[in-house]
């Protein structure tokens, strides 16, 4: 009777659910690794099993559920509370008592609390978000005086992030350097006495971070009497998304469970793409082996959500993959439609290809907010977020700023504004303070001066130099009264603008190659606009409403079309999918492809983006991307070759669409006789 509510599940589903619960007490349930494809119903079935176990007999307090997300682990103790309400005849209390179910931040912080006097902690401790984080670090940096050296030092974010990397992927400092940030590698010592100076810091005010709650966490349960203490209190630990977890975390689990009974880790090891925050694929690929027996593997392959087409592309790309546990994906969902490979001639033809495609879609049913634009990198969006909005499409975007928000973008807006307009005090301070040598003290007697003369820029010229401006002073006054002549004339003066902005890039910002790449679209979208003046105007009053992940929905319409980086797209669906630049250099990036390991995420990237398409998916190749102005000047370009994840032999999955349609000579000679009689006949008619 009590299984009867199984029955929803399909075979594989329910032999996850039912793993290790016999007809007695079942606390002695063999590690499980449940593999669940894209869209084959990971969540319910994981629901199910929670569910399962407490009809079954577990005490729900003795259960251990971790998510990444607390909206996650939210959803999943709803959706069990509704299924034991079901089997036990709406009786509260057994799956309310599920209180063990959170993110692995929230349960290490938790447990932390309960054992600290054990591990000689106060338990009142305050915990610093990633913000508090960074000032923290950088009034060690000050204190130490790496900030003041000759060379260029780690910004604060640059120590934090290399802080973290370390203590995530449980990875020495100098291996971390090396392979992530090596233009870092240098200050290796200096940084390993910041970051203890950090840990001082920390201890001496009680505070811990983000990390810290991982990394103590970790330090208690290793050892051995703690360890056997906190995981006795429970007889099941389930873990979602385990393809995610870090090696961090991957240790703080089989520290509580090293024999893997009563361990249930559920994923899919194609859609791990999240290395960049030290997740590791060989977490999910090695658990198996960690265990003696070896963990029993479920696999889920019956797909949802999909069209089989669809599906069947996605298995070819997956399948060249170099390791991985054997998956197909298939469904029960025909159609006779292939995924596109659309190609066509440059960035500004595709803009205006998924433009014209999502409003035809939008004529025959497909809301906007059916349909999606999935990208690797969140700078890649930046013409199409300025063609949407040309055409009055509303959007969202998911993943990184706003393209107009970002920095380097905004700065380059400044020093084009400030030469329009000299008397522009918030462009004027944002730019000068760009220089070296130059504070917000300095900055604001520039503009006071300035304001006093009847000709701004003469007075600039005359001002003199900041004691430590160095050569960047000239520099400026060089590059003003060019852009404020007008001379080079648009959009020329845009690449006058980047040419002296980019010493400051590499000086500024750490990932100054990337930022780079966005400077030079910015510089093909100027092209667009027929004068610095409109150009300014335009943007500034009717900017691409693109938002963050924070944000809110556009309030123009209520229905809108989502833009988002692949990354921000898992576990999201939509019913038609479009995917840009699906070329080398993009897909895989030309940043990603140092290793084997590297080139092996940016295929899962590509899968996990075409398994967001329910009936719709294209695949866009341009043919060009411009590296520097556009064809206005020079015309200076590079040809781009198609992802190398979509090799000739799985073109088959594929149907090519050349965008324009190239017509024959012989199709248009028909069409140019058909216009010629038709007209012909208009023309006697009028003299009948």
């Amino acid at each position: 009777m009590a299984a009867a509510f199984l029955d929803t599940l399909n075979p594989e589903q329910r032999k996850a659910a039912e793993h290790g619960i016999g007809s007695g007490f079942p606390t002695g349930a063999a590690p499980l690794l449940v593999i669940a494809g894209a869209g084959s119903g990971k969540t319910n079935t994981l629901a199910h099993r929670v569910a399962n176990l407490i009809v079954s007999g577990v005490d729900p307090r003795r259960i251990l559920l971790m998510t990444f997300s607390r909206r996650a682990a939210a959803e999943m103790a709803r959706r069990v509370d509704r299924i034991c309400r079901q089997v036990l005849g709406g009786r509260s209390g057994q799956a309310d008592a599920l209180t063990w179910a959170g993110t692995f931040h929230g349960i290490g912080a938790r447990l932390l609390r309960e054992y600290a006097e054990q591990i000689g902690l106060d338990p009142n401790f305050t915990i610093h978000d990633r913000e508090d984080s960074a000032d923290l670090l950088n009034l060690a940096r000050h204190e130490l005086a790496v900030s003041k050296t000759e060379k260029r030092f780690p910004t604060k974010g640059t120590c934090l992030a290399i802080y973290s990397r370390a203590v995530n992927a449980e990875m020495p400092l100098d291996d971390v350097l090396r392979d992530h940030f090596p233009w870092c590698a240098t200050w290796s010592a200096a940084l390993r006495d910041l970051f203890a100076a950090y840990v001082d810091a920390k201890q001496a005010q009680n505070v811990l971070d983000y990390d810290d709650l991982l990394l103590y966490l970790a330090q208690t349960v290793a050892d051995p009497s703690l360890a056997e203490d906190i995981g006795g209190r429970f007889d099941h630990i389930l873990v979602d998304e385990y393809q995610d977890t870090n090696r961090l975390q991957s240790s703080i689990l089989l520290r509580l469970k090293p024999t893997g009974t009563g361990l249930t880790v559920v994923g899919d090891d194609a859609q791990s793409i999240y290395a960049f925050r030290a997740a590791t694929v060989r977490n999910i690929l090695d658990f198996p082996a960690q265990f003696a027996p070896p963990a029993t593997v479920i696999t889920l392959d019956r797909n949802y959500r999909s069209t089989q087409p669809i599906l069947a592309a996605a298995n070819g790309v997956i399948e060249l993959a170099t390791e991985r546990f054997t998956k197909n994906l298939w469904t029960e969902r025909r159609s006779e439609e292939q995924p596109e490979l659309v190609s066509l001639r440059d960035e500004a033809a595709q803009a205006s290809y998924i433009a014209e495609r999502v409003l035809e879609n939008r004529e025959l049913g497909v809301k906007l907010k059916q349909q999606a634009v999935l990208f690797r990198t969140s700078s890649h969006s930046g013409p199409l977020e300025i063609e949407l909005t040309r055409r009055k499409i509303p959007f969202v975007k998911f993943g990184g700023l706003k393209f107009l928000d970002a920095a380097h973008i905004k700065d380059v807006m400044a020093l084009l504004r400030f030469a329009e307009n000299p008397r522009d005090r918030v462009a004027g301070f944002r730019i000068l303070q760009l220089l070296p040598g130059v504070g917000p003290m300095a900055a604001r007697r520039v503009l006071e001066t300035m304001a006093e003369s009847p000709d701004p820029i003469a007075a600039l010229s005359r001002i003199a130099a900041p004691p430590r401006s160095g050569d960047g002073w000239g520099e400026f006054l060089a590059a003003m009264r060019a852009l404020h002549s007008g001379k080079a004339g648009w959009p020329a003066e845009m690449g006058l603008a980047r040419a002296w902005y980019t010493p400051h890039l590499d000086r500024i910002h750490e990932d100054a190659q990337s930022r780079q790449a966005d400077l030079i679209q910015f510089e093909q979208i100027a092209g667009g606009y027929p004068s610095r003046e409109k150009f300014l105007t335009e943007l500034t009053l009717d900017p691409p409403d693109a938002t963050s992940d924070q944000a809110g929905v556009p309030l123009l319409d209520d229905d809108y079309l989502t833009l988002s980086t692949i990354h921000s797209a898992k576990g999201q669906e939509w019913k038609s999918v479009f995917v840009l630049n699906v070329v080398d250099g993009c897909i895989p990036s030309d940043l990603g492809t140092g290793t084997t390991a590297d080139i092996e995420e940016e295929r899962r990237l590509l899968y996990v983006a075409m398994t967001r398409a329910k009936d719709h998916l294209h695949l866009v190749v341009p043919q060009r991307f411009f590296t520097h102005g556009q064809a206005q000047y020079g015309d200076r370009h590079v040809y781009a070759a198609r992802s190398r994840f979509l090799p000739p032999e799985i073109m088959a999955h594929f149907q090519w669409v050349t965008w324009p349609a190239v017509v024959s000579a012989e199709a248009s000679q028909r069409v140019a006789s058909a216009v010629r009689i038709d007209v012909g006949a208009r023309m006697r008619g009028m003299w009948s």
